[in-house]
């Protein structure tokens, strides 16, 4: 399997805007070749239902399907610790493609690849697909510093149709109270302040092989699958070998891995 290209470097302008927009897109970082075959696995452990995986009812996000005996009701969202699952995944997630960006990115020449957070094949299925809220991933991680980077392959079209990601740039700089956000931690709709800065949000759209890079203290979304194929987006997150996961918490449930050289 090979990739499209491996990066030597960011430019100074890639990274700053990064430090800026708390995300960034990399064009055509996968091959078709990597694409497909990271596709050809997932629709096999999707159809099969290979566990561990996630239902579109376990999360009850707006959309889902109300239980497992509703139509839909055994729709999957996102199959689980897909890193040790198959080599092809492996070869992706821990390869120079991301290793050189992530160093800089994080500002650090060790990157450890997080098996607690993401790890996972996004699926969102048309008609069943749920929409997720605006929220930042550190609220639900725990680690010495709020500063990991999650890595999203689109492998395929990702359009505001399918419910790709949005993002509002910058709000990874923001200290936001906690009165802010609901029981569930999403940002709460109903305050001003907060309709305020979702009025300032992005699509991301993306096409096979492209790459994004988010901050965990980015707020990000996304909606429904309104068109009529199921999209797939393999998704995970990195931190610096200095950054570690705090002890006894989901952050240190499984150990991280180091990214090759």
């Amino acid at each position: 399997m090979e990739n499209a290209a491996v990066l030597d470097s960011l430019s100074e302008l890639q990274v700053s805007r990064f430090a800026r927009d708390g995300y960034l897109v990399l064009k055509n970082l996968a091959s078709s070749e990597c694409c497909n075959a990271i596709r050809d696995w997932a629709e096999l452990a999707s159809t099969d239902m290979h566990a561990p995986l996630e239902y579109e009812t376990d999360v009850q996000y707006p959309g889902a399907p109300t239980s497992f005996n509703a139509v839909g009701g055994k729709t999957s969202r996102r199959l689980l610790n897909v890193y040790s699952r198959d080599k092809i995944i492996r070869q992706w997630a821990t390869g120079q493609i991301l290793t050189g960006p992530l160093r800089q990115l994080l500002a650090a020449e060790d990157i450890l690849l997080s098996q607690c957070h993401h790890n996972c094949l996004m699926t969102k299925f048309p008609g069943y697909s749920s929409a997720t809220l605006w929220h930042q991933d550190n609220r639900y991680w725990s680690f010495d510093r709020q500063d990991l980077i999650s890595a999203w392959l689109a492998l395929g079209c990702e359009s505001k149709m399918n419910g790709c990601l949005k993002v509002i740039p910058g709000t990874h700089l923001m200290d936001v109270e906690e009165g802010r956000f609901d029981a569930k931690k999403f940002l709460r709709p109903d305050l001003p302040v907060n309709r305020e800065l979702i009025r300032q949000a992005v699509n991301v759209e993306l096409e096979a092989g492209d790459l994004l890079f988010f901050h965990s203290r980015l707020f990000h979304a996304a909606g429904r699958n309104q068109s009529d194929k199921v999209k797939m987006s393999l998704a995970f997150t990195y931190h610096s070998a200095d950054n570690a996961p705090i002890m006894d918490t989901r952050s240190a449930r499984y150990p991280s891995i180091t990214l090759r050289s």
